[in-house]
C-alpha cells in the first residue's frame, strides 16, 4: 500500500467510509489475530479479541492521532482487549501444573491449536522475522506464556516478539519503563525454566523436509496398521502423550504403550497430514460403523527432539474445517476396516 493511498484511505475512514477502514486494517488482521492467540492461548478467543479491537478502533478513529502509525495503535487496542478478556474469564487452572510430576508442557484443558493457514502474512517478513513469528505460535511457547501474569505476557510479546522498545511498550500498556523492564526480566526467567532448549522450527529445519515427510509417513502407517511397537519406537524414552480437554496424560514407553493397546489401538484409523502451530501435525479419523465412515477424532501435534517424538498433544475438540481438513472420510475412498 502506497503512503498516499494509505492517507487517502485513512481520510475516507475518518469520514465514515467503513469499506476504506476495512481496506486499511485488513492487511493487519491476521498478525493481530496471531498476537491475540499468543496472549490468550485460544483461536476462538483471539478471533473475539481482534473483532472487539477493530470495532473499538472504528469507533475511536476520529480521535486517532497518526503520530506513531496505525499498526502500533491497533496493537495497543488488541493487547488491551486481550487483557480484558483474560480478566473477564478469570484464572484458568492447569489440569496438572508443570511443576508437578513433569506434566506435559502443553497440557491445558482450554488451550487450542492454531492453523498454519492463518500465518500467511509472515511471507512478507524477512527470514529472521519470519522464523521468530512462527516460533512464537509453537504450542510449547504459547503454553508457557499462559504461566505468566497478564502484564508479563503482554510485555514479553511486545518486546521480544514484536520488537517494540521499552518506552513504546510502556506507552501501549499505560505503565512505566521501569515496570516494563521488571516484568520482562521476570517473564524471561519463567520461560527459560519452562521451554524446551530448542524450538520446533529449528528442530524441523535441522531435520529437513524429506526426513519430516518420512517421519509423518511412518507415524501414520504405524497408526493405520495398529502397530504399537512401531509407534513406541518413534518416541523418546520420556515421551508424553496428552489429550486436551481431558486431564489424563501418559509418559514413557510403558505408559504410552499400555494406553494405546487398551484404548486407541482397539479401533481402526485413517490418518492425514495437517498443519498447525508451525509443527508436524496429523489429523486422526476413527472408524464409525454407524456412519459407515471414518470420523474426526483428534488433531495431534508432535514435538520432536532430534528425529524422535518427545510429546504428542491430541486436541480432541479441534474443528477440522479450521485446518482445511475433511469432516469425514468415506469408506469408498479410504477403504473399510479389515474384515468389513
Amino acid at each position: 500500500m502506497e503512503e498516499t493511498t494509505a492517507e487517502d484511505l485513512l481520510a475516507a475512514a475518518r469520514a465514515g467510509d467503513d469499506q476504506a477502514f476495512g481496506r486499511l486494517v485488513g492487511p493487519l488482521r491476521d498478525e493481530l489475530r496471531a498476537h491475540c492467540y499468543r496472549m490468550l492461548g485460544s483461536l476462538h478467543d483471539a478471533e473475539d479479541a481482534v473483532q472487539e479491537a477493530l470495532d473499538r478502533a472504528w469507533r475511536s478513529l476520529p480521535r486517532f492521532e497518526d503520530r506513531g502509525g496505525l499498526r502500533p495503535w491497533l496493537y495497543r487496542i488488541a493487547t488491551n482487549r486481550s487483557l480484558t478478556l483474560i480478566e473477564r474469564r478469570g484464572r484458568r487452572e492447569l489440569p496438572a501444573d508443570l511443576s508437578q510430576d513433569g506434566a506435559p508442557l502443553a497440557e491445558k484443558a482450554w488451550l487450542e491449536p492454531y492453523p498454519d493457514r492463518l500465518m500467511t502474512w509472515t511471507a512478507e517478513l524477512g527470514p529472521e522475522a519470519r522464523a521468530l513469528a512462527r516460533e512464537s505460535v509453537e504450542l510449547a511457547f504459547v503454553a508457557a506464556l499462559q504461566h505468566l501474569s497478564p502484564l508479563q505476557r503482554a510485555v514479553l510479546l511486545l518486546r521480544d516478539v514484536l520488537g517494540y522498545a521499552a518506552r513504546e511498550t510502556a506507552d501501549q500498556l499505560d505503565t512505566t519503563v521501569a515496570a516494563v523492564n521488571s516484568a520482562l526480566q521476570r517473564a524471561r526467567k519463567v520461560l527459560s525454566e519452562l521451554l524446551p532448549e530448542t524450538s520446533q522450527r529449528r528442530t524441523l529445519d535441522t531435520l529437513g523436509e524429506a526426513a519430516q515427510r518420512e517421519l509423518v509417513q511412518r507415524y501414520l502407517t504405524a497408526w493405520e496398521a495398529r502397530d504399537v511397537a512401531a509407534i513406541v519406537a518413534m518416541l523418546t524414552d520420556d515421551a508424553k502423550y496428552s489429550m486436551p480437554p481431558l486431564t489424563v496424560w501418559y509418559q514413557g514407553h510403558a505408559g504410552i504403550r499400555g494406553f494405546l493397546e487398551d484404548g486407541p489401538l482397539t479401533h481402526h484409523w485413517r490418518i492425514l497430514p495437517a498443519e498447525a502451530n508451525g509443527q508436524i501435525a496429523v489429523a486422526t479419523y476413527m472408524w464409525d460403523a454407524g456412519r459407515d465412515a471414518y470420523v474426526p477424532t483428534g488433531l495431534d501435534l508432535l514435538r520432536l527432539r532430534g528425529p524422535l517424538i518427545a510429546e504428542v498433544v491430541s486436541f480432541l475438540q479441534a474443528d477440522f474445517a479450521e485446518y482445511g481438513l475433511p469432516t469425514s472420510l468415506p469408506r469408498d475412498e479410504f477403504g473399510p476396516p479389515p474384515g468389513l
